[in-house]
């Protein structure tokens, strides 16, 4: 049984974060500041820092927070009832789509790699959406829907087409005409690889 004590402090957590994550997408994380956040998710500045260390790490849990909500959303396309094919194309719409959600925009791809530095951001990046791309060429080869490739090495050549993709899409002026080209190149080159051309 959880006590009170506990509850009220994974609340407080939880306001913070969702604070930060509105306020990083408004105003960047250069024009945030700790007080801010704190007042936004009416706590004092004392009680944030008895959950985060600082600046960084509020940043942070911002970009777990939207990170991990993308990835929810992916799995449960990806493991969807669907036949593999369909699950795949499903996911790409899906993950297109979040690149224009403005909070995955600002944190995710504009601010996270600045904040955290290149080598943290990838290594998280590779940790939130490398394994779903990794299970879904698995599944489509497995399901006969495409040849078969070396998983390993097409999975990172699509990891990283895709991480181009959302910053083409997030830099763009128009993001939906982007994000509709990016999806008829992705599923143009899956073509190229699919079982029965």
């Amino acid at each position: 049984m959880r006590s009170r004590r506990e509850d009220y402090s994974e609340s407080t957590r939880a306001a913070l974060v969702d604070s930060a994550v509105l306020l990083f997408t408004e105003r960047g994380y250069a024009g945030t500041s700790l007080e801010e956040i704190a007042r936004r998710a009416r706590v004092t500045k004392g009680a944030l820092y008895h959950h985060f260390a600082g600046k960084q790490a509020v940043f942070e849990a911002a970009f777990d927070a939207v990170e991990t909500e993308v990835k929810g959303r992916l799995e449960k396309i990806l493991s969807g009832p669907e036949k593999p094919w369909d699950r795949a194309l499903n996911g790409l719409r899906a993950f297109i789509s979040s690149c224009l959600d403005p909070a995955y925009q600002r944190i995710a791809i504009h601010e996270a790699p600045v904040v955290m530095g290149w080598q943290r951001w990838r290594e998280a990046e590779d940790r939130y959406s490398f394994g779903l791309i990794r299970s879904a060429l698995q599944d489509l080869i497995d399901a006969g829907e495409i040849v078969p490739v070396p998983v390993e090495v097409t999975s990172r050549l699509l990891f990283g087409a895709l991480s181009s993709a959302a910053t083409e899409i997030a830099g763009s002026p128009d993001p939906q005409e982007v994000g509709a080209q990016v999806e008829a190149v992705i599923v143009s080159l899956l073509h190229q690889v699919r079982a029965g051309n």
